[in-house]
């Protein structure tokens, strides 16, 4: 046996040692370790905070953050669902979602802490019933390699999608299942001369104006990345984290920020209301918006920090100043009236829009 094999054993053995040692030592600890249930997007997020936030926020009180994952519809939906004996302790949603979940009474107020002192003015929900934890945006993405060979200059404006030279080649995706083609349509709307609880304008000149560009419609933006590489998409919505995303697996794409703003897109957080631990729930919020915790997630997960406190540091660095320049003229929705509209106007887009 091999001097190196043989203390790599032993040394194996004595870790294993100490562990049991240290749990017969706190034996009566141990049956009262707590667990917290967070629920959330899974893939990259989860990573990234399983990895490398949880762990010191475990250390720190002596308990176990285990996430339960799923989109924000599926954590609403769990979360209305044992509404009266919930079983997670804190939820993350995407900020359309939050403002139902809030208007249902599944949030409890963030009692005030430095760190939510510390966060962006928009990341504040209403009353502080919940606070963003990640910050995007919806802009313009459009194909580098197809604008160089065409000679096109970056778009500048949401008014690009329907310049003829894109004829057939605007992807959008659909209203009525993505957040990025609700927030480009309403900007639309918005310039047309709608607002948030006026769509009129906006359905009226689509046909004419964006429409005959649009080669297709899709649910979700899954397939974008096919569609750039085959040449098909030319320009279409998107956040600048898809499209950083989109660049490290090879496709030639580029984010730009419409002259008109684009649309704020946050992961919010909220204590959910009634639950097991409000104390230790209130303070893995708190934790989960130090600029620590920010800056793990930004650096392991790319979620660009709502505590400008959170320190940035290479890439991350870079698309950090430039959300906090586009931030400038970011627009947030009236998500109390897009939440109300929003079954009328699905209905009124599949029917005219899509059919």
């Amino acid at each position: 046996m091999s001097h190196a094999f043989h203390s790599r054993t032993l040394r194996r053995g004595l870790i294993a040692a100490a562990a049991a040692t240290a749990l017969l030592g706190s034996g009566f600890a141990s049956a009262q370790t707590k667990t917290l249930y967070i629920g959330m997007n899974g893939g990259t997020m989860e990573k990234a905070y399983t990895q490398y936030v949880f762990p010191a926020f475990e250390k720190l009180h002596g308990v176990k953050v285990v996430v339960v994952p799923g989109t924000s519809s599926d954590i609403l939906a769990k979360a209305q669902a044992n509404k009266d004996k919930p079983q997670m302790h804190v939820m993350f949603l995407d900020d359309g979602i939050m403002v139902r979940a809030i208007g249902m009474g599944l949030c409890q107020k963030q009692r005030p802490n430095p760190s939510l002192a510390e966060i962006y003015p928009a990341a504040h929900f209403k009353d502080d019933m919940a606070s963003g934890v990640s910050l995007g945006m919806t802009g313009l993405a459009y194909n580098a390699k197809m604008f160089k060979e065409k000679g096109w200059a970056a778009p500048t404006s949401w008014m690009d999608l329907a310049d003829p030279k894109f004829k057939g080649k605007v992807v959008f995706q659909s209203v009525s299942s993505s957040s990025f083609g609700l927030h480009g349509f309403l900007m639309f709307n918005r310039i047309q001369g709608g607002n948030d609880k006026n769509v009129e304008p906006g359905f009226k000149a689509w046909p004419t104006m964006i429409g005959p560009n649009v080669l297709e419609y899709i649910p979700s933006s899954a397939k974008l990345s096919e569609m750039v590489q085959t040449g098909e998409a030319a320009i279409f919505p998107l956040t600048p984290t898809a499209v950083a995303a989109l660049k490290v697996k090879g496709i030639p794409v580029e984010y730009a920020q419409p002259k008109e703003g684009s649309v704020v897109l946050m992961v919010g957080q909220c204590v959910i209301a009634n639950n097991s631990e409000p104390e230790l729930s209130q303070k893995l919020a708190e934790f989960l918006l130090s600029p620590l915790a920010q800056a793990n997630v930004l650096q392991f997960g790319a979620q660009i920090p709502t505590n400008p406190k959170a320190p940035a540091v290479g890439e991350g660095a870079t698309q950090v100043a430039d959300i906090t320049k586009w931030m400038k003229n970011a627009v947030t929705l009236d998500w109390d009236s897009v939440n109300a509209n929003r079954p009328a106007w699905n209905a009124r887009w599949n029917k005219t829009i899509e059919r």
